[in-house]
């Protein structure tokens, strides 16, 4: 009797507890509005920030919301709460605003910007006054339009002229006495060369491009600017410590990268510009680096000593000394993620994912502990001259980007006071970790339900990531709050070939495209909705990038959808990976599809553009070089042939990251673009769920 009365009780009291948290639920309900596709054009983006030497303030990037242009600003946060203040503002005539914001001692800051013809490097006193761009002009070492076989040929006599002209600035990083600021900027176009292109005499000869990003030294005092003998094309810098040296990363120019691996260490004494040392132990995947405290070590991120897809990383050390090489991360459970390391204390302080979570973690002694931080989804970590006080960029499901602030890593950190991002109070959702496996493979996913749903069975779509190799977090996403105000349920899976969950899951798809990462998408909708009041007879499916490659094989897999959007999808193997940029990381999963042509078919969705039933819309940029064009314009003359409904959606302009970005209510230059895919989008599924009854 007792249990039974204790179990009765228990029953009462969850009943209360519901009773409470749905009367509270209601309350916000109250006040919160789902968005509209037009608020989505008013969210506005927080970026970049770098706290002060002294760390007392904070640089950060604010874009404007697209509704607005999309421009980005630097704003000054003060640690000790008071308002945050707007530094930069944009002329009209430029487009994307000010950015890379960094600090030059104490009393100035850092910016790149453009307010004429060139991006240009802005320094501006703290102690007031107007921002000052440096003169950076270069002789330049490349003028193609002096060759001998140049067009328009040149007349006999006529003076070749090599006067400096301006850079346009791509990056650059400041010494830490800020004394030295290591510049990269590409071979300015000479003026024989604009006449060569007014004049239309403007070929092409691919992969011969003499041009190239390089690497300058320049004084923040005297602004005396020295070139420096790295070959290009640099694409980062890390400086020790000691501001003696630094070690510069290129990449192979004129895409090298296509042929394999290609980057490369070069150690540059600072007095000594002219004569670089290469650093051969230092592999060929480095991404990003950064020397220990001392200077003695020279800590990267390069290619995981499992065989994993390319990108997929471990953290090494390099002992500078004696040129040895140890993996400090090898086995991690999670996954490494590709930024630069970040000294603290004698240790290094890494950013990592851990299944739908990242942030930091402290590698001591070859072991990756990962710290505590209040948010589930953190980023860009930057610490202070001691290595003391730092910030991050924190976020949940149910909370926007907000600054955080802290003097202590892993202990408790304070929100710092900045401009709102959300143009209204939106219902807060918490994402729900859906656990299930499938042929041996632990699995998670996140899904959202719409707050007070009600009782009716809730139409669900299933979102997948792009990739393969990426993930779900839990991070904010104005994009699930406007799909829930449509009364829907949003699934996201982390199949096979997600990141977060070690190097062997990452690799679990290799050679199997469309295979075992579709039965675990498949796997985890039917938990799904096993355990939650989903309408199985309203079931779309959406993904970009490799998403919508997912997309396409659901398409010629199952009926079991009513409607599919593919964004940017590779459909045909095989002329993907010959028309795209960067094929080597395909190139992992079948290797060249012209000597595994059989393989590169299996794992094309066009192969099962036969058996296709399902409505389906495709999205794409016109300027995508990721997955190009012609992609779904394949896709949508198969399905069209073979009497499916198929619409395609094209966005002048749109490259591949950018149109997703705009699309999910990221801050966008282009005004319309993103509104455009959303109304197609809720059309799109809403027909066919009309179609489906009720």
């Amino acid at each position: 009797m007792r249990a039974a009365f204790c179990g009765a009780q228990r029953l009462l009291t969850i009943a209360a507890l519901a009773g409470s948290a749905f009367a509270a639920a209601r309350a916000q309900a109250a006040d919160a509005a789902y968005p509209s596709n037009e608020d989505l054009r008013h969210v506005r983006a927080m970026a970049d920030p770098r706290i002060a030497p002294d760390g007392r303030r904070v640089l950060v990037r604010i874009s404007d919301s697209t509704a607005d242009g999309g421009r980005g600003h630097i704003w000054l946060v003060d640690v000790a709460g008071s308002p945050a203040r707007q530094l930069t503002f944009s002329p009209a005539g430029d487009k994307a605003g000010e950015r890379q914001a960094r600090w030059l001692g104490d009393g100035n800051v850092l910016f790149l910007a453009k307010r004429g013809e060139h991006v240009e490097l802005f320094r501006l006193p703290m102690s007031g006054g107007e921002a000052h761009a440096y003169e950076l002009k270069v002789t330049p070492v490349v003028d193609e339009s002096a060759d001998d076989d140049a067009i328009p040929p040149k007349k006999s006599g006529e003076p070749l002229t090599r006067d400096p002209l301006p850079l346009d600035v791509d990056g650059y990083d400041v010494s830490p006495d800020g004394g030295t600021i290591a510049v990269l900027a590409r071979d300015p176009q000479t003026a024989g060369e604009k006449k060569q292109k007014d004049a239309k005499a403007d070929a092409l000869w691919l992969n011969h491009d003499r041009h190239g990003k390089r690497l300058y030294l320049l004084d923040s005092q005297s602004e005396k600017l020295t070139p420096v003998a790295v070959p290009p094309d640099v694409a980062s810098i890390a400086w020790s410590r000691q501001n003696d040296r630094l070690i510069a990363l290129t990449q192979g120019p004129n895409h090298a990268g296509d042929l394999g691996p290609d980057a490369k260490a070069w150690l540059v004494e600072i007095k000594n510009p002219d004569h670089p040392t290469q650093i051969k132990e230092v592999p060929a995947t480095v991404e990003q680096g950064s020397f220990s405290d001392d200077g003695s070590s020279f800590y990267f991120v390069a290619q995981a000593k499992h065989d994993a897809p390319p990108g997929y990383n471990d953290l090494h050390v390099l002992n500078l000394a004696d040129r040895s090489v140890r993996n400090l991360t090898d086995g991690f459970t999670g996954s490494i993620l590709g930024e630069k390391p970040v000294g603290l204390g004698g240790d290094m302080v890494q950013g990592v994912q851990t299944g739908t979570r990242s942030g930091y973690a402290r590698v001591h002694n070859a072991r990756a502990e990962p710290l505590h931080f209040d948010a589930p989804v953190v980023r860009r970590l930057d610490c202070d001259r001691q290595r003391l006080a730092c910030v991050w960029i924190g976020e949940s499901s149910r909370e926007p980007p907000a600054l955080y602030y802290s003097n202590a890593l892993g202990k408790q950190a304070q929100k710092l006071n900045t401009p709102g991002l959300l143009p209204g109070n939106w219902p807060r959702t918490q994402a729900r970790l859906v656990s299930w496996s499938n042929e041996g493979l632990a699995l998670e996913g996140l899904l959202y339900l719409p707050t007070l749903s009600g009782s009716a069975p809730t139409p669900l779509l299933v979102d997948v990531h792009g990739g393969p190799t990426g993930a779900w977090l839990e991070y904010f996403d104005p994009m699930i709050a406007y799909l829930m105000g449509q009364g829907w349920a949003v699934f996201r899976p982390n199949p096979r070939g997600s990141t977060g969950y070690g190097a062997a899951f990452a690799a679990a798809n290799k050679n199997d495209l469309g295979g075992g990462d579709y039965r675990d998408i498949m796997t985890g909708l039917d938990a799904v909705i096993s355990s939650n009041s989903i309408d199985a007879g309203k079931l779309a499916l959406m993904g970009y990038s490799y998403g919508g490659e997912m997309a396409g094989f659901v398409e010629g897999k199952t009926d079991r959808f009513r409607a599919i959007v593919s964004g940017a999808p590779v459909i045909d193997q095989q002329s993907e990976y010959g028309t795209e940029d960067n094929p080597w990381y395909d190139h992992w999963f079948y290797g060249s599809p012209w000597e595994h042509s059989e393989d590169a078919w299996r794992q094309s969705p066009l192969a099962g553009a036969a058996h296709a039933k399902t409505p389906f819309l495709l999205i794409q940029g016109e300027e995508d070089k990721v997955d190009p064009l012609g992609q779904s314009l394949e896709m949508y003359r198969a399905l069209r042939q073979a009497g499916v409904h198929v619409e395609l959606v094209q966005y002048p302009r749109e490259d591949h990251g950018p149109l997703s970005n705009g699309m999910r209510g990221g801050s966008s230059p282009e005004p319309w673009h993103g509104f455009d895919v959303r109304q197609r989008l809720i059309k799109f599924i809403n027909t066919a769920f009309s179609q489906a009854g009720g």
